[in-house]
């Protein structure tokens, strides 16, 4: 300790340790807002909630240790979720006051906004109705209403919402335990919450009441389905206005949307939800992705592997996903007595194909790579369209190391991202280092306290010298070790989590892996899961979003389209269409008696990168007129000049 600390401890006061490194001594039981008063008042007018020693608090909690502490506003991320989740109390609230009798869900914030879910019983509730709603927020954010936690016994808890005749409230407090439960107040507003939350509701300035949608209690859709109400809330006017027209220009880039009318993908009831049918076009996207995935790893050292779609359940006893991710898979078939499963994850499997030939330290790294089909459960109020989904076509890789080894592939593997976003064009990105947390060993993560840490530390190591944008984020790491969840944003700012890398140190032991080291004896493998491009599902609905459906040429389904300006040179459009396509170009030709404006149009619509004019000019010359999506007019070109631009332009 040092001799500040020593001193703060015997004055019965705190040492408050600032994010610049700045130590400031404070009375014990001084707040966040005390210490940003003591700043600035200005800064205390902004000041949202704290973080303490990275928990995130009320800006009215006591400080009775010494501690690190972050003042957050709007502009820090967790005072952006602070201020929406107090804006879901609001909400709440206001749905009270215009329908008495209403029954509460659960109300959290989510990237933009959040919502509340609401059962409306016998009251209807519309689009019409928001303004209303939203007029009602404004009026009870204006009374500047605290917010007050109140710590309250499991008892009282479920006597209060008892008493309030609220189901929902109370079929969360059966998974509490006493001693750990607390309720926020404000105005005459009461909620099961654990906070924490903005200071007063006079922060909450502009509202807008987005959407509405079905989702069924607690995700189980045996459960009633109650009104998601989806709502967003901004400390100015003018930012809740930019925000508007980032979801106006978000709806136009829906994948949804765009998956429908560029012929992408479709869902069908006899199939079953959550189960996409990938029309030609959608087919052509992913044999792209495909070829290009392909082509990096074989460059990276990968070897390719094919597994089944079903194994044995002992098989996910053996590797420990069963009783993990029992919920999340399909339920078992039973073939001849046994237990089979649709496979929910690769692994395993690919932990088979090492352990089927012996291995020595020379073979290593082994980089087993495949674009498995796997299947998981989803809720049905979980699924939406390609990015929560149940059949799932990963690009997964196992890489199987020395410990020596680890450093640099699983340097190589981040770098293998990299790679990818300039490829895509993705400019911004986090990557969240996920650890274990001690207090759930043996329950959500493997009983091997020793191996955690020294798996952490060497990934933060990597990602250190790397240089790469990270965040540590606690108590989401996978069962059997740390991993890298990677968040990605589109051309709007859309935030994605896309792709996943993580280290395991319990499988080699549980499979029996090993190899034969320099001194003849047997040693297990450290192993690294690897999916960079995430799934096809997830990684085309994000392409789409993120290109608004304007595809790089190599990744177009329809590269070129032929537009013959009459019937009369339908035969020569034919022939530019049998010669692109002996150059592998994806091409295809509007036969349709329209004129050529309406052709082009609809080409545009399209989203098809180059359309191609032809008529009496170009049949007599073997040329075509070029014109490229969003107008540019290229001119005449021969037919092999132009077939050469495209095959240069969708090199991998």
């Amino acid at each position: 300790m040092t001799y500040l600390t020593n001193f703060a401890t015997l004055m019965n006061s705190v040492i408050i340790t600032l994010p610049d490194g700045a130590q400031r001594e404070y009375p014990s039981g001084s707040t966040p807002m005390d210490v940003a008063l003591s700043i600035s008042e200005g800064l205390a007018r902004n000041v949202l909630a704290a973080k303490v020693n990275d928990t995130t608090v009320d800006a009215s909690t006591p400080l009775i240790e010494n501690c690190k502490l972050a003042l957050l506003t709007w502009n820090d991320a967790d005072g952006k979720q602070t201020y929406w989740h107090s804006s879901a109390h609001l909400l709440a609230e206001a749905l009270e006051a215009l329908y008495p009798g209403v029954k509460l869900g659960i109300g959290p914030p989510i990237q933009y906004g959040f919502y509340y879910d609401v059962d409306f019983g016998d009251a209807k509730f519309t689009d019409a109705d928001f303004e209303k709603l939203e007029s009602k927020m404004r009026e009870l954010a204006k009374t500047n209403s605290s917010f007050v936690r109140k710590e309250i016994s499991k008892a009282d808890a479920v006597s209060y919402f008892e008493s309030k005749g609220d189901p929902y409230k109370l079929d969360l407090l059966k998974d509490l335990e006493d001693g750990s439960i607390t309720f926020y107040e404000q105005g005459n507003f009461t909620d099961l919450c654990r906070g924490p939350h903005i200071p007063h509701t006079g922060h909450i300035k502009s509202i807008k009441v987005l959407s509405t949608a079905g989702a069924y209690w607690r995700g189980d859709e045996k459960n009633k389905q109650l009104t998601r109400i989806y709502a967003i809330t901004f400390p100015k006017k003018s930012e809740l206005d930019a925000h508007l027209e980032m979801l106006e220009e978000a709806k136009k880039r829906d994948h949804r949307k765009l998956g429908k009318e560029l012929e992408i993908y479709t869902f069908d009831d006899d199939v079953g939800p959550g189960l996409p049918l990938w029309l030609p076009n959608g087919g052509a996207m992913i044999e792209a992705l495909e070829s290009y995935a392909k082509k990096v790893e074989r460059e990276g050292g990968y070897e390719r592997v094919k597994s089944p779609h079903i194994a044995r359940e002992s098989m996910y006893l053996k590797s420990g996903h069963l009783p993990y991710y029992k919920d999340s898979m399909y339920p078992p078939m039973e073939i001849d007595g046994v237990n089979y499963y649709l496979k929910a994850m690769n692994c395993p499997h690919h932990h088979k194909i090492f352990a089927a030939t012996p291995k020595s330290y020379r073979d290593l790294p082994i980089r087993l790579a495949e674009y498995g089909t796997c299947y998981r459960y989803e809720q049905s109020g979980e699924l939406f369209g390609l990015m929560r989904v149940r059949s799932l076509q990963m690009n997964d890789a196992h890489i199987y190391c020395t410990e020596a080894q680890f450093e640099e592939e699983f340097q190589n593997v981040n770098a293998l991202y990299l790679k990818h976003f300039e490829k895509f064009g993705i400019e911004k990105y986090v990557m969240r280092f996920s650890k274990h947390d001690p207090a759930r060993l043996g329950e959500k993560y493997i009983d091997m306290p020793e191996l955690w840490i020294k798996t952490e530390a060497m990934v933060r190591k990597v990602l250190d010298k790397m240089g790469v944008n990270y965040v540590e984020v606690e108590d989401e790491a996978a069962f059997y070790g740390p991993k890298i969840d990677i968040q990605v944003y589109s051309a709007i700012g859309r935030e994605f989590t896309l792709a996943t890398n993580q280290v395991d140190f319990a499988q080699a032991e549980r499979f029996d892996l090993y190899f034969i080291n320099e001194k003849n004896e047997k040693e297990r493998p450290i192993i690294i899961h690897r999916a960079p491009l995430s799934t096809h599902e997830r990684f085309i609905g994000f392409l789409l979003e993120h290109y608004a459906g304007r595809l790089p040429v190599w990744l177009a389904p329809k590269q070129v389209i032929v537009l013959p300006i009459s019937d009369k040179y339908a035969a020569y459009g034919d022939e530019v269409v049998k010669f692109l396509k002996k150059h592998d170009i994806r091409a295809s030709i509007d036969h349709r008696s329209e004129k050529a404006g309406k052709k082009i149009r609809d080409a545009e619509v399209s989203k098809t990168p180059y359309m191609l004019i032809v008529g009496e000019k170009e049949a007599e010359a073997k040329s075509v007129s070029v014109r490229m999506h969003g107008g540019t007019d290229l001119g005449l070109m021969e037919l092999q000049q132009f077939a050469d631009r495209i095959i240069d332009e969708a090199k991998l």
